[in-house]
């Protein structure tokens, strides 16, 4: 098939490009490239690249493909804080106008990478049917998205958004700004887990490589399984309180644990039901985090990732953009 993949050298993005011509796909991967293309530097040859910003987006760019997958966007809570307004313009009216042109081209699917943390704060586990709260700028323009883009599936047009558990494990254009790979840093660089707060928020978490393997799932999917439907990727046997990841990864590596907190009160907090899509589409993930703690510090240890790398941590790498004049404000 032809995958067109927005947001194809970052950090989910630059891991989903390898399965997919893996895969035996043709795949155009469209970005800004605001961390550069080193991260797609083997597989170049094998993908088209495309630079440009989803909200110039044209019909040329998207005619002829089979699939689009839209994981552009401004990366993460703090990233998205950093300006509400360019956060809202990237991450809600880019990605429905990527979504309303690859309609109209006629793409046959039409897959929206959303978040758990749409989810926001829950007592008892969430499912796709639960009641979203989102509290952030990031999580209320996915959820502003979700709602424009569904109501646009038909029989010809098949929309699937996948609402993603936080992310680990190593990538071409890694980051360090999310908590499996931020904590097995701080273990390989201090010896020691610092956090903002308690550590009790439960938070849901899937590998890498698992996350990509949903995406491959929905591609390969009859539509009618996965038209105008919502799934929670991941496995609700890693949603995990922060403080039983930090001991997991001191276990892991086999480190006297180390703890630093913190007194920040963190408003999100869910354990999340990822029940339908094993049912539906069978999906399984094959990692932990024990898995992902593993192979982050023996990257750290090989040289391959880089412990002052100032790319792994979106916020700071944005805000230099900015200094630069090499993002806009809006």
């Amino acid at each position: 098939m032809k995958i067109f993949l927005t947001g194809g050298a970052g950090y989910i993005g630059s891991v989903l490009t390898r399965e997919l011509v893996k895969a035996g796909h043709d795949v155009t991967v469209y970005d800004t490239f605001y961390f550069g293309k080193e991260a797609l530097n083997d597989v170049e040859e094998k993908v088209r690249l495309i630079r440009g910003d989803i909200r110039k987006m044209t019909e040329k760019d998207v005619e002829g493909q089979d699939v689009v997958i839209d994981l552009a966007a401004m990366s993460n809570d703090p990233a998205g804080a950093l300006n509400p307004a360019l956060t809202e313009s990237v991450n809600y009216r880019g990605r429905v106008h990527v979504a309303m042109l690859s309609k109209k081209v006629g793409v046959k699917k039409y897959i929206a990478p959303s978040s758990a943390g749409n989810y926001g704060w829950s007592e008892k586990p969430v499912n796709e049917t639960s009641q979203v709260s989102p509290i952030t700028t990031y999580t209320i323009s996915n959820h502003k998205w979700e709602q424009d883009i569904l109501p646009m599936s038909d029989k010809n047009f098949c929309v699937t958004v996948l609402r993603q558990s936080t992310v680990y494990g190593v990538s071409w254009r890694m980051r360090f700004d999310i908590i499996v790979n931020d904590f097995t840093l701080q273990v390989f660089r201090d010896k020691k887990i610092t956090i903002k707060g308690n550590g009790m928020e439960f938070r849901p978490f899937v590998h890498i490589k698992d996350d990509c393997q949903a995406f491959i799932k929905v591609i390969e999917a009859d539509e009618a399984l996965v038209n105008k439907e919502i799934f929670n990727v991941g496995t609700i046997g890693q949603s995990l309180r922060i403080k039983d990841v930090m001991e997991r990864v001191f276990k892991t590596l086999n480190i006297e644990p180390n703890y630093g907190f913190g007194e920040f009160i963190d408003k999100r907090n869910y354990i999340m039901d990822c029940s339908k899509i094993a049912r539906v589409l069978g999906f399984k993930p094959k990692y932990t985090v024990e898995d992902g703690a593993k192979e982050v510090y023996k990257a750290l240890e090989d040289g391959f990732l880089k412990v002052d790398d100032p790319k792994t941590v979106t916020l700071k790498w944005y805000k230099s953009l900015i200094e630069k004049g090499l993002m806009p404000s809006s």
